[in-house]
């Protein structure tokens, strides 16, 4: 409790001096196009265990726009504003049962659908949930397994224009992760949630899927995968029926390691150019996409100090918000967010 105490006591404070953390790596000359010259990652609240899942609710009736991201271990979603800082928003947030049931029991991935609820990849309930965000109603179950078989623990979540829900299932919210007697299903995989409830396995041959979005077309779904053994974006092309066809590589981050870097694909975003945003290696990692080879260049990065787990598009479109273990930063970018 004391932790906590001083947790939300102290974010507003953070706010207001608007410190900033990392700097912004250049590599290419289209990169200066992106990011303004004196732009620098800011911190906005720390304090965190594990930050995840960045996702902005756009202002509406008068209200004003807001943040929204998950404490995966705290089990909480917190809302971040520019006038009141951050405060919790939903806790429990991804585990409702009793006693202690993994080190990642929270919410992870989170988006707003096209109906404006906040859906959440949910770690200890192993579900895709939906909620309406004025609360009423409550939280229902999107999926919780296929097949039969319960998920392992969903991990992130994107909507498609043709109104499914594509989600990517490693084990990373279960006890024992993929050692763990709970498992039901042997595949890692990405899943698709169609407009009737059906849940089909869209992808079923990597080994740690995590985050996931679609080009601006919405005919491209990207999937990081944040394995050791294979650090990659993958691109698969989206069928007429909803499926997808076989992957192709964007990017390797393998060869990032050697210059010191640490991390792996983890949350990523795409803005109105098809440029890709990903955590990954020593924070943000910026990709030019070919669109005829789907191959990824690296435009440059935007280095946060902290393994990085999440981005996403926020205020205008152009703002990025970081989550970055246990810190929530911005940049302001000369970039837009696709569907903004």
């Amino acid at each position: 409790m004391k932790t906590l105490l001083f947790l939300f006591l102290s974010l507003p404070l953070l706010a207001q001096t608007k410190t900033n953390k990392g700097q912004v790596v250049r590599l290419d000359p289209r990169f200066d196009k992106l990011i303004p010259k004196d732009a620098a990652p800011e911190v906005l609240a720390t304090g965190f265990e594990w930050a995840e899942g960045p996702v902005w609710v756009k202002a509406k009736g008068g209200e004003p726009g807001y943040l929204l991201f998950s404490d995966v271990p705290k089990n909480t979603v917190f809302r971040w504003t520019e006038a009141d800082g951050c405060k919790p928003f939903l806790m429990p947030s991804g585990y409702t049962g009793r006693g202690t049931y993994s080190d990642e029991p929270g919410s992870n991935g989170l988006t707003i659908d096209a109906q404006g609820r906040l859906i959440s990849c949910e770690h200890g309930d192993r579900r895709v949930s939906a909620m309406p965000l004025n609360g009423v109603g409550g939280k229902i179950t999107l999926a919780d397994r296929y097949q039969g078989k319960r998920f392992n623990s969903p991990n992130d979540v994107v909507q498609h224009a043709n109104g499914s829900y594509y989600f990517t299932d490693p084990p990373y919210g279960l006890a024992k992760k993929e050692a763990d007697p709970g498992r039901e299903t042997p595949l890692f995989g990405v899943y698709r949630l169609d407009p009737t409830g059906a849940v089909s396995l869209v992808v079923r041959d990597l080994t740690r899927p995590n985050g996931i979005a679609f080009s601006p077309d919405q005919k491209t779904m990207y999937v990081g995968q944040s394995d050791e053994h294979r650090p990659v974006i993958m691109a698969y092309p989206v069928l007429k029926d909803g499926s997808v066809g076989a992957g192709r590589l964007v990017y390797d981050v393998s060869p990032l390691w050697k210059l010191g870097l640490k991390g792996a694909p983890d949350g990523l975003k795409v803005d109105q150019q098809g440029n890709i945003w990903s955590s990954g290696p020593g924070g943000v990692i910026v990709l030019a996409v070919d669109p005829k080879t789907s191959a990824g260049t690296l435009l440059g990065r935007i280095e946060t100090g902290e393994a990085t787990a999440n981005c996403g598009w926020g205020d205008d479109g152009s703002m990025l918000y970081i989550t970055a273990d246990a810190y929530l930063l911005r940049i302001k970018t000369t970039a837009k967010g696709a569907g903004w």
